[in-house]
């Protein structure tokens, strides 16, 4: 799952990378106005963290950006501005949900996976696919009822396949989605063929149907 920090207080916005990064999160980050608007005009993120006192801009601006696209990152606002003008307004733009500073990483964190939740599972925890279960919040898989072990990029790509279930995705997206804006530093997609094989091999020998498709040339679809 990626997350982009859009924050200019960098101490702050570090302790947060860290935090959701030990959770599983790949983070990126913006510290300025400008920098926000260009990484949400070229990549998409599960969530948005948005300060709205920014270097070169207000952060309502990003968010009305991020609206006027009809993008689908989650948005949630931290913010020291603890008026109820904001709140109402950022909430009526389209804000997912608003935290006022200071706040508790693990609140923040409950609230990311709150909304990741609702936005992509439909508000469940539990995601069954006949023999295959997953559960979000332990973050386990098992196959019929045999507890499948994944690493963090397998157990990543797998929620992204399913919550993408039924569609083409190339193998730029996925690169991005596993590595973010340094996806581009990469010569090849050799670092993708592993995950993937890896994830296949994994949930076939606990007995998993092939949900996985390969399709040469063009990307991956999980089909059901």
């Amino acid at each position: 799952m990626k997350i982009l920090i859009i924050e200019d207080e960098t101490a702050l916005a570090k302790s947060i990378g860290t935090y959701l990064s030990d959770e599983n999160y790949l983070c990126e980050y913006a510290t300025t106005f400008a920098q926000a608007l260009d990484k949400i005009n070229i990549h998409d993120y599960d969530c948005i963290l948005l300060d709205l006192m920014l270097p070169g801009g207000d952060g309502l601006r990003v968010l009305e950006e991020i609206k006027e696209q009809n993008k689908q990152d989650g948005v949630i606002i931290i913010s020291a501005r603890n008026s109820l003008e904001d709140k109402i307004k950022g909430l009526q733009i389209g804000a997912d949900d608003y935290l006022t500073k200071p706040f508790h990483l693990p609140e923040l964190a409950a609230r990311i996976y709150s909304i990741i939740r609702r936005k992509q599972f439909g508000n469940v925890n539990i995601i069954e696919q006949n023999e295959l279960r997953i559960n979000l919040l332990a973050k386990t898989v098992t196959v019929n009822e045999k507890n499948v072990t994944l690493t963090r990029k397998e157990f990543d790509l797998l929620l992204y396949f399913i919550s993408n279930k039924n569609k083409v995705i190339s193998k730029s997206a996925l690169a991005e989605h596993l590595s973010g804006d340094v996806a581009d530093m990469f010569d090849n997609y050799d670092f993708i063929y592993v995950h993937i094989k890896n994830l296949k091999k994994k949930l076939t020998e606990a007995g998993c149907d092939n949900y996985l498709k390969t399709l040469y040339g063009t990307g991956y679809k999980w089909e059901i």
